[in-house]
């Protein structure tokens, strides 16, 4: 299979198809200002063509913040592409569509995999996905878009997840999560006063959570929200550590980027040398995959804030490119699997 991948600065969807011809699946990442518009272009350029598109940032060597990009498969993938709605209160009133297309891709743990935008409640979508894919051992890469709206097929859904199933008919597929933290210090907390339905952590062992975060950080309440790139929280899982981004101050609260419910165990984390691990994430890929088609990358808004700040985006996506055919987007969450994280790079690579 291969990967095409085109932009424009300016939001120019025909500057940005140009020289994609016969595409086998699209993904759109738009503007808030043009997204209708590219959506139903896209559409009548390549009628069926299974498409799915949110409002975000692209990249393949430099990123695309307020223009349109364009990435498509072809030469060798089976791909469809649907919705689950009512993603805010009942995603899986729709699961017969997921199930109905991987009936029709046909695919397997070995070479398919699952793309998703979303527009809210991820962990709630991404559980409900898993039960499906999870019967074929199939992985899912993806991530949250802007303002709440999705693309599938030439439509637009609000409170909605879009994905794409889609099997690569020449090789193998494989998942990928990228975690440049580590645990600082011993630190653990157990989380209380929590407002699950808008990700408000209250208290740690017992103390407003603010404060905590303060006493330890020695920062104030403005350093708090630009800190969380150095050192957000993280919740145990398994072997794997789900990170928790810093949104904002609320009183002696904290609002999080992630739900976290009472009684979670929470540690402190903090930022590690990243451009060595990223060059540890290629020669693992390059390990796993001596020969690659595409590789599909989600970046967190965050980490892009943060490496460009610190001067390293461009040199990110410079090694990034070592790889091949490497594009993506930004998110503002990432998806791996069953598991919403922040702060992350998730990514899939076809063989």
């Amino acid at each position: 299979m291969k990967q095409f991948y085109g932009m424009s600065q300016n939001g120019s969807l025909e500057e940005a198809v140009r020289g994609l011809h016969n595409p086998q699946f699209i993904m759109l990442l738009s503007n808030d200002t043009q997204f209708e518009e590219h959506v139903a272009a896209l559409e009548k350029r390549y009628p069926g063509v299974p498409s799915i598109g949110c409002i975000g940032m692209s990249y393949r060597t430099s990123v695309v913040e307020h223009g349109v990009g364009v990435i498509a498969f072809l030469d060798g993938v089976t791909a469809a592409a649907n919705v689950l709605e009512q993603v805010s209160s009942m995603p899986v009133r729709y699961i017969r569509r997921l199930e109905q297309d991987m009936q029709k891709v046909g695919g397997s743990e070995r070479d398919t995999i699952c793309i998703d935008f979303c527009a809210g409640n991820d962990a709630c979508v991404l559980t409900t996905i898993n039960t499906v894919l999870r019967q074929r051992g199939i992985s899912l890469v993806g991530g949250t878009g802007d303002q709440g709206k999705v693309s599938a097929n030439g439509k637009i859904y609000q409170d909605a997840v879009a994905y794409a199933l889609i099997k690569n008919q020449n090789g193998r597929v494989k998942a990928y999560k990228e975690n440049i933290y580590h645990q600082m210090g011993n630190y653990r907390f157990i989380a209380s006063n929590t407002d699950r339905a808008n990700y408000i952590l209250g208290s740690l062992n017992g103390q407003p959570a603010k404060q905590v975060y303060q006493n330890i950080l020695h920062v104030t309440d403005q350093e708090i929200l630009t800190r969380t790139f150095q050192n957000p929280f993280g919740k145990i899982n398994g072997d794997d550590t789900c990170i928790i981004s810093i949104k904002e101050v609320k009183g002696n609260a904290l609002a999080c980027f992630r739900q976290v419910n009472d009684s979670d165990v929470l540690i402190l984390l903090e930022l590690g040398d990243y451009k060595a691990i990223t060059k540890e994430t290629i020669q693992k890929i390059c390990q796993d995959f001596p020969h690659r088609s595409a590789v599909f990358s989600v970046n967190c808004l965050f980490r892009y804030k943060l490496f460009s700040e610190r001067g390293y985006m461009q040199a990110y996506l410079q090694d990034m490119a070592s790889l091949g055919s490497h594009a993506g987007f930004v998110g503002y969450g990432e998806h791996y699997n069953n598991r919403f994280v922040n702060q992350s790079m998730t990514c899939v690579v076809f063989e």
